[in-house]
């Protein structure tokens, strides 16, 4: 069953361009459906630079590129945030904390919408603090919370509080854990994460905030402290693993396993 993307907005419809302004796209000046129809994962996370990393990772693993390839920046002509592209996978860079996702989250699901896209799956990943964990864990996010340790999103629209649940897919946490079972490779647990608005007061007092994780890895054990220790090169490894992880699910969910 073709499941496509549903907006609750009917004013699209009536809309001769849309203009995606932080991806510098828009529908008047590009073919969303030639460029991005094909698209069945989106993966985003905070840096350009690991994302175009990711979008390497997994050319190589479907086959679909090799060393040396490149992958142009469909948004070269924006500074805001950076897309890569290879067959039906999307990368995507969000930049850091809650304004800058929701203005790349917003844009992103006009785009899949546009592009006529239809069973998606979005994940982020990334790295992140942890609780009573060894560095170097990965945790897939079964639920976050906010600053008070509720699951739910605040949000004010026109002078009204809106709240939304962060509850997030139940099923596609389990297959992740199965994929990391799989792999063999490192520890893995399905958790919940904490996201407030700043880096630094808004966690104050607490060791398991971040502010944003869906699947990503641990540098740290905040039981122990809120200083990163580990060297460089075993930093880039542990970055590395939820790349594997996600990289393992989508060649299994097509087959290339």
């Amino acid at each position: 069953r073709e499941n496509f993307i549903h907006l609750c907005n009917p004013h699209l419809e009536k809309m001769k361009e849309d203009i995606l302004y932080h991806f510098a796209l828009g529908t008047g000046t590009h073919d969303f459906p030639a460029l991005f129809g094909d698209v069945k994962f989106v993966c985003v996370g905070g840096s350009p630079s690991r994302m175009k990393a990711f979008i390497a990772y997994i050319a190589e693993e479907l086959g679909l590129g090799g060393p040396g390839c490149d992958y142009p920046n469909i948004c070269a002509g924006t500074d805001r945030y950076a897309m890569y592209k290879v067959g039906p996978v999307l990368s995507v860079s969000h930049g850091m904390g809650i304004p800058s996702i929701s203005i790349m989250l917003h844009e992103l699901i006009k785009l899949l919408y546009h592009a006529k896209c239809s069973n998606i799956t979005i994940i982020r990943i990334g790295t992140s603090g942890g609780i009573g964990l060894e560095p170097g864990s990965v945790v897939i996010t079964r639920q976050s919370v906010d600053a008070t340790f509720k699951p739910q999103f605040e949000q004010v629209v026109l002078g009204k509080t809106v709240i939304r649940s962060t509850n997030l897919d139940e099923q596609l946490a389990k297959e992740l854990m199965q994929c990391s079972k799989e792999i063999n490779q490192f520890n893995t647990v399905i958790g919940n994460t904490m996201c407030t608005l700043d880096f630094y007061e808004g966690k104050a007092g607490d060791r398991i905030i971040e502010i944003s994780a869906v699947v990503c890895v641990t540098l740290l054990n905040r039981l122990e402290g809120d200083q990163i220790s580990s060297s460089h090169d075993v930093l880039v490894e542990y970055q590395q693993r939820p790349q594997k992880l996600v990289g393992y699910f989508i060649k299994k969910s097509l087959g290339k396993v």
